[in-house]
């Protein structure tokens, strides 16, 4: 159980941390890969749930879900289905964000570099997973439309190459670069406390 201070440092840190998300997701919004804005934001939550629990990696995925609605990013889809919309953009970051620092807490002991670059790959896998799985059983019709309107064969061919290949390449591999580089440079900064 940590003391007073620990638990200090954690909600510190941990509000540190949503700061950030709040806004690499503000500046991430103007960058696009193909239909959507680049998840620059996934690199912190790995951070969070790295170094703070599954619980912290959990929150920093929900307020990722919460800016998304908040800027507009996600208003093709709010048109179609409000609450589908909100549903998969809130349960894909926030289960990001989990099954991040689920992986990164079960491997840690083994290998704290092993363990940080499995939650890098996690973390994007599951958002992207969830937001395809959000689009199977929200918004179908609306993509086989938008996948025709723009040529492609196959509303699969459009789903991967159409609305997420760019976007999913480019957040695993800033996730894997950064996130375990960044978190070794927090635990070589603790070290020399």
């Amino acid at each position: 159980m940590q003391n007073n201070s620990g638990k200090t440092r954690a909600l510190t840190g941990v509000a540190i941390i949503t700061a950030i998300v709040i806004v690499l997701q503000l500046i991430g919004g103007g960058i696009r890969l193909g239909t959507f804005s680049v998840s620059l934001v996934l690199v912190p939550i790995v951070i969070g749930a790295a170094m703070y629990g599954a619980w912290a990696g959990a929150w920093l995925g929900l307020v990722f879900g919460v800016v998304v609605l908040l800027t507009g990013d996600a208003a093709a889809f709010l048109g179609v289905n409000a609450l589908g919309t909100i549903l998969t953009v809130l349960v894909k970051g926030t289960a990001a964000g989990l099954c991040a620092g689920l992986v990164y807490h079960a491997l840690e002991r083994k290998n704290r570099y092993v363990a940080v670059i499995a939650a890098a790959v996690v973390c994007p896998v599951v958002n992207t997973g969830l937001f395809l799985i959000g689009c199977e059983l929200f918004f179908m019709d609306t993509i086989r439309g938008w996948g025709a309107a723009l040529g492609f064969e196959s509303v699969g061919a459009y789903m991967i190459g159409g609305l997420v290949g760019l976007n999913f390449v480019f957040e695993l591999v800033v996730n894997v670069v950064l996130g375990p580089v960044i978190v070794r440079l927090i635990n070589a900064g603790k070290k020399g406390q």
